[in-house]
């Protein structure tokens, strides 16, 4: 249809803006010579003046003739047209200044010559058509014409010259261009055209008007001057451009037929496609309303079935291998059933290899990961092993210890070993087993946080305030120790070191508050989100995110007991983390009094040892931080009852003494500096003491996997 629209519309600008658009160039190479004329021997003629009449009504004809071309002109068409009549608008100003002598003779021809470019030009847009034969032929008779149009150029400056007799150097040099693309078109043109249209035009080429002209135009490039013989030239220019004009338009007036006629063809075909086309689209609609409501059927029946793997049955497999059930893939991977045609069931075939490979794919990846685990458990389960016994042999070393300096070492490599068994413990956890850790009775919460402080490396700058009396279950005691741990820790190390980091507890409706402070920098509202959205729903631990590592041990250790984690904005502008152990867990200070009878701590022996050594160590480490984290101590344990944390009678000052000794009590004895021997003494029965101490509150130890 494309093709029939372009030759129709090439047809339509030939008939309305080609034919006046030749006539036009006709005049004005006329109206060029007698210009000429003028130019040269400064008379304005009659002749002249009938010319330039002449022009102007071709002018008025080939506007018209645009406006008549109307829908024809596109937008391809607008520039030249805009540029020709924009040269055409300048034909006054050109006229007036060869009737005032303004102009000299090369001068006012080359005016001319650039409103004859503008119509060439204007022909170059004429021709474009989509038949590549035709527009072959058009652009060798445009070739052919403006061959033509040099040879009126030619002629237009002899004839000025033949006036005066003369030629200046660059009107010969405008000659010598003229001839050369005379020369250089015709070879061209004659290339490109058919036999039919090459013929007519070798026939001119071979008669005398041409040779004539031929050999003249070669004398005068080779003088430099106009020919001796004025009425040879405008005998064989006259005969000569009256062939070529004639031949131009024969020629046009052929191809114009070819172009219609390859036209009416291509409207022939269009009305067969089209024929041919409308049966067939009438055909595929019948045949698809009537298979389309089979293949629809066909097509929602593969659908359901391919919703219910994708919704149902993937989704509640990997749901059943995460909880580390056992898989038959033959049972659950069972072919998808349709009935249709072939191509249907291939789809369906297609779906149930798919299936098949996603639920093998997540059998083993199920299997792998359970593997890493066990892996992982084997490993924690020696170390924790070794780090047990390295303990016991600590604790032996540290009642044998009687120098200060190395009792001091043996602490810390103690805190260090403590350290160790709660990196260990948080690979148990990664691999869905528990550490193993667990006591009969509820322990209280500040001897939990404590134990928690302990097992942190920068244990000083932990400040540990007043915390109202409450107790935890004692099944969930160590992970809370090992969850508070954990938090206080990231505080520590996402802290400057100058900063203090505050723990602090309350009891609440829901259950009992224990809060870590720090102040760090922060985190952004959309990290606190992603993050506490994994605290609240832990995903499955992935092998390739290590960089929250803690962050994972903790909202594992949550999940299991229902504690709820919430990380938030410190108003100093660090991060606060809320830990809300529910109250399931919580056991009031009075029921845990009435239980035990003497309201001792649950913890064993050595773990509230090591709280209060860790507490003592950093009262002298961090100056008045120690201080207030002694005086918190003290002030804790003087709110749970009357006496010590540990149950035993608080000492009061003076509480026992005789009234007059309480009114003037002695001067205080003046004692010498004790001896070495003395000190050693001292520090003999202190760890006796101890020792004895220990072997008491052994027989309360924990009911512990890993201490068994």
């Amino acid at each position: 249809m494309g093709d029939a629209q372009s030759l129709l519309r090439a047809n339509t600008l030939y008939d309305t803006i080609g034919v006046t658009s030749l006539d036009l160039g006709l005049q004005l190479q006329a109206e060029r010579v007698r210009s000429a004329e003028a130019l040269t021997t400064r008379e304005l003629t009659e002749v002249l003046g009938g010319q330039r009449a002449r022009t102007d009504s071709s002018v008025a004809e080939f506007r018209q003739a645009v406006t008549d071309a109307g829908g024809s002109v596109g937008e391809d068409l607008r520039l030249p047209l805009g540029n020709l009549d924009t040269a055409l608008d300048r034909l006054g100003t050109i006229r007036s200044d060869i009737d005032g002598g303004l102009s000299s003779r090369l001068a006012g021809l080359n005016e001319y010559n650039r409103i004859l470019d503008a119509i060439f030009m204007l022909y170059d847009h004429l021709v474009s058509v989509s038949d590549l034969e035709i527009f072959q032929q058009a652009s060798s008779l445009q070739a052919m014409g403006m061959a033509r149009e040099y040879i009126a150029r030619e002629h237009a400056l002899i004839i000025g010259a033949l006036a005066d007799k003369r030629l200046t150097e660059p009107e010969v040099a405008a000659f010598t261009e003229y001839a050369a693309s005379r020369k250089f078109l015709h070879s061209r043109g004659q290339a490109g055209l058919d036999v039919a249209l090459r013929r007519p035009y070798e026939q001119v080429f071979a008669t005398e008007p041409f040779l004539t002209f031929a050999t003249m135009e070669s004398r005068i490039i080779k003088t430099g001057g106009p020919p001796p013989d004025a009425e040879s030239w405008h005998d064989a220019v006259d005969k000569l451009s009256t062939r070529l004009d004639d031949l131009g338009v024969s020629s046009s007036d052929t191809l114009a037929a070819r172009t219609s006629k390859a036209a009416t063809g291509t409207m022939i075909e269009i009305g067969i496609a089209g024929g041919l086309g409308l049966i067939a689209v009438l055909a595929s609609i019948i045949i698809s309303v009537r298979f389309g409501r089979r293949l629809a059927g066909e097509l929602a029946g593969l659908r359901g079935a391919a919703v219910e793997l994708s919704r149902e049955r993937l989704p509640d497999l990997v749901a059943r291998l995460r909880k580390g059930e056992e898989v038959d893939v033959r049972k659950e991977a069972r072919a998808i059933r349709v009935s249709g045609s072939a191509e249907i069931t291939d789809v369906a075939r297609a779906f149930g290899s798919v299936q098949r490979t996603a639920v093998t794919a997540a059998i083993g990846q199920s299997a792998l990961r359970r593997g890493v685990g066990q892996v992982f458990l084997n490993l924690a389960r020696r170390k924790q092993g070794l780090l047990h016994r390295q303990l016991a042999l600590l604790d032996g070393m540290q009642r044998r210890a009687h120098d200060p300096d190395k009792l001091e070492e043996l602490f810390r490599l103690d805190h260090l070993t403590t350290r160790m068994r709660r990196h260990a413990e948080s690979l148990i956890v990664l691999s869905g087993a528990a550490p193993g850790r667990a006591w009969r009775k509820p322990v209280p919460v500040i001897d939990i946080v404590r134990a928690a402080v302990s097992e942190v490396e920068d244990y000083t700058r932990v400040s540990v305030e007043t915390m109202p009396a409450g107790a935890i279950d004692g099944t969930a005691a160590a992970d809370v120790t090992h969850l508070v741990a954990e938090l206080v820790e990231n505080a520590t190390i996402y802290s400057p070191p100058d900063t203090l980091v505050q723990v602090r507890g309350d009891m609440v409706s829901n259950g009992y508050v224990i809060e870590v402070e720090d102040r760090g920098l922060g985190l952004t509202a959309s990290e606190y989100a992603r993050l506490n959205a994994l605290l609240a729903a832990p995903p499955e631990f992935d092998l390739a995110d290590s960089d929250r590592l803690g962050l994972f041990v903790v909202a594992s250790l949550a999940a299991r007991h229902g504690i709820n984690v919430l990380l938030r904005r410190s108003p100093f502008g660090g991060t606060v983390a809320i830990v809300l152990v529910p109250r399931s867990s919580v056991t009031e200070q009075s029921a845990l009094e009435a239980a035990d009878g003497d309201g001792r701590a649950a913890l064993p022996a050595r773990t509230r040892k090591k709280a209060l050594a860790v507490v003592s160590s950093g009262t002298h480490g961090s100056g008045s931080q120690g201080s207030r984290d002694s005086r918190d101590s003290r002030g804790s344990r003087g709110s749970n009852s009357a006496g010590t944390h540990a149950g035993l009678p608080r000492r009061v000052r003076q509480a026992n003494l005789a009234k007059p000794l309480k009114e003037a009590p002695p001067e205080p004895e003046q004692r010498d500096e004790r001896s070495p021997d003395e000190v050693r003494d001292l520090f003999s029965a202190y760890q006796r003491g101890t020792q004895r101490a220990r072997e008491e509150a052994s027989e309360e130890g924990p009911m512990s996997k890993g201490d068994a």
